[in-house]
């Protein structure tokens, strides 16, 4: 079944999780075309808010959005791709910084409970497939981060005018097409769960595309509670 032309619709099992391997396939021109963090002016923003400390990216891909953090932070970097982590490795030799990159899941983070003073998740929670697992997700992201630390969200929005919940997003490399799973998040369905999970809601914002007239993603700060 296709949606708004070039959207599929699909039912996700994490025993299986495709995006691993989408993600080693696309790698090489994922780094190529998307080289910089489309969440400068938001990340820059955190980094001169928070001014150092332990900082873990949860789906780093190949590290654009470390930048902002690489002179005064202690960099951790976790994806569900080995060929995103290598190209996280040459991106962080070519801007001269040191993060240390984990092959892992978001559903079950290798990392001691409050090990990290900040967290940043770009466009990472909606590739979790089945509701259990994401709320598992921000379960390990609250058990990760210290008391009082703070995380930076982006997740899609589903005003983007998607109307399905679960899509599948084409990515074409090599001469063929590789899709992507996305869950679209509603409005305000983010927000519950992160109340769920037991974080105080610092701040929300749709970012506000200039090319379309409607929302593209759902932003969020949070922090954990005392």
């Amino acid at each position: 079944m296709v949606l708004v032309s070039f959207f599929m619709l699909v039912y996700h099992s994490r025993d299986m999780d495709p995006n691993s391997k989408v993600y080693d396939e696309l790698a090489e021109s994922w780094y190529h075309l998307r080289h910089y963090t489309r969440f400068r002016r938001e990340l820059e923003a955190l980094a001169e808010r928070w001014q150092g400390g332990r900082l873990l990216n949860i789906g780093c891909g190949h590290g654009p959005d470390f930048l902002p953090f690489k002179d005064a932070f202690r960099l951790y970097g976790l994806d569900i791709s080995g060929e995103m982590l290598r190209f996280a490795r040459k991106y962080a030799d070519k801007f001269r910084f040191s993060p240390a990159l984990v092959l892992g899941d978001a559903v079950s983070l290798p990392f001691r409970d409050g090990s990290f003073d900040f967290v940043i998740a770009v466009a990472a929670y909606h590739h979790i497939g089945g509701d259990e697992n994401r709320h598992q997700a921000f379960r390990e992201l609250w058990r990760v981060l210290r008391p009082g630390g703070e995380a930076f969200i982006t997740v899609w929005n589903l005003r983007q005018g998607l109307f399905s919940r679960e899509v599948l997003v084409p990515w074409r490399t090599g001469g063929k097409t590789l899709h992507r799973y996305v869950y679209v998040y509603g409005p305000g369905e983010l927000r519950k769960e992160l109340h769920g999970a037991g974080f105080r809601i610092l701040s929300q914002r749709p970012r506000l595309s200039l090319l379309r007239p409607f929302y593209r993603n759902i932003t969020f700060k949070i922090a954990k509670r005392m």
